[in-house]
């Protein structure tokens, strides 16, 4: 019988390929006479992974993240926490039972896979390791790289698998939330063989995903001070600051003043204020006093003093992060930081100064890292879409016919003086 995956070229239609696909596993899945259903879950998992253009003859997932990036990201990770949560209930089970336990953070790439050695063995071969991306999008249907696209427990039984080299495997994962935020920081999951075929290993997974985020609940509580404080401003034009256990939305004003002072701690006069949100000189200190009135309304009095502005707690902010993991050589978890330009609504010269200087940074870095993924996600964003500097390193290491098309695209655009739009300003 002709095997058929190998019919399914890269660039067969996605809607021909899923049909495929289907035929293939109802012949896999035939017991007696009678051919078991494809589960929803799986067919339309199947048809993501279609369009993701995801080969299933491809032989193992790429390595994002590197022994030091590996480290650095794993070390910040709120999932770091309930490690050993889930070693203590997970564990044993999968050390007895020949698993593996596997932690992924929200984008599919495997932080920890830890288990019985034979087991990791086996799995490391396809490259089921820590830094891999098991994202749906990168490796079709897969219980972790599933769990996360869809935002809940997934159980997916060998051929239901899109990968073919995946099919020896059966596994389990439960999507792992943020208890205060709701926020999707990754999923746990399970994974071995035939003994992992039954419907209590899904119950399992997702009981342990529900007691780390009870766990998580209990190591920081929602509280009412404000201790702290918590700023998201790339790729938004409005800020998001958490703080006294609230979270709000600034105005893009406010959230350029927040920015400003988030990046310098010992304070801001009035006219260095000025002179940093206001491009009119004629804007005078009594409309800068009136916006920093009613910032101050929102945050708390204790939260915003003067004399100089400033913050008077603690600030974690994206931007720090990024800046941060970019400063140890951790490119790819500075890069999963990076939602977008900062404000990139924002008109204020010292704003819009930083943000080109924190695109610049990112951009570097990506073109010196020459990982095609993570210069395919830029230029795919809404801000890379036209930077011919990243498409080119792109083409470079990764010389597809949609790249190289696109280049000539941007070439000639550029060559009739049309300017790109320039998405990293």
């Amino acid at each position: 019988m002709t095997d058929p995956w190998v019919a399914l070229e890269p660039g067969a239609d996605p809607a021909e390929r899923v049909r495929t696909i289907r035929r293939a596993h109802e012949r896999f899945t035939t017991a007696g006479s009678v051919a078991r259903p494809v589960r929803s879950v799986v067919a339309d998992s199947w048809r993501r992974s279609a369009r993701a253009r995801v080969c299933p003859a491809d032989t193992g997932a790429s390595v994002e993240l590197a022994a030091g990036d590996l480290g650095a990201y794993r070390a910040e990770h709120p999932l770091a926490r309930v490690m050993p949560l889930f070693r203590e209930l997970m564990g044993g089970f999968a050390k007895d039972g020949e698993h593996l336990l596997a932690v992924c953070d929200a984008y599919g790439r495997l932080l920890w896979v830890e288990g019985h050695p034979s087991a990791r063995a086996r799995a490391g071969r396809m490259n089921f390791v820590p830094g891999a991306r098991w994202a749906e999008s990168a490796m079709g249907t897969n219980a972790p790289g599933t769990a996360v696209a869809v935002d809940r427990p997934v159980q997916v039984f060998a051929t239901e698998h899109f990968v073919r080299e995946v099919q020896a495997w059966t596994c389990a994962a439960a999507p792992v939330h943020d208890p205060r935020t709701g926020r999707l920081l990754g999923a746990v999951d399970v994974t071995g063989g035939d003994g992992l075929a039954h419907p209590h290993s899904l119950g399992f997974v997702q009981a342990v995903a529900r007691a780390a985020e009870s766990h998580l609940a209990l190591l920081a509580p929602e509280t009412e001070d404000t201790d702290s404080l918590e700023l998201t401003a790339l790729g938004r034009d409005e800020a998001l600051v958490l703080v006294g256990g609230r979270k709000r939305r600034l105005s893009r004003r406010h959230s350029e003043i927040m920015v400003l002072l988030a990046r310098h701690p010992e304070g801001l006069s009035g006219d260095e204020l000025l002179c940093a949100l206001y491009e009119d000189e004629s804007v005078t200190p009594v409309t800068l006093r009136a916006e920093l009135t009613r910032l101050r309304h929102v945050l708390g009095p204790e939260v915003l003093r003067s004399r100089p502005y400033r913050l008077a707690v603690p600030v974690t902010s994206d931007v720090d992060v990024m800046e941060r993991r970019l400063g140890c050589g951790a490119v790819t978890a500075a890069f999963s930081v990076y939602a977008g330009p900062l404000l990139p609504g924002a008109q204020a010269p010292a704003v819009v100064r930083l943000r080109r200087r924190l695109a610049d940074q990112m951009r570097a870095a990506l073109i010196t890292r020459g990982d095609p993924d993570l210069l395919a996600d830029w230029v795919h964003a809404p801000w890379g879409e036209d930077d011919m500097e990243v498409w080119r390193a792109l083409a470079a290491v990764r010389p597809t016919a949609p790249v190289l098309a696109r280049l000539r695209s941007l070439d000639r655009e550029l060559g009739h003086g049309i300017p790109g739009r320039a998405g990293h300003a």
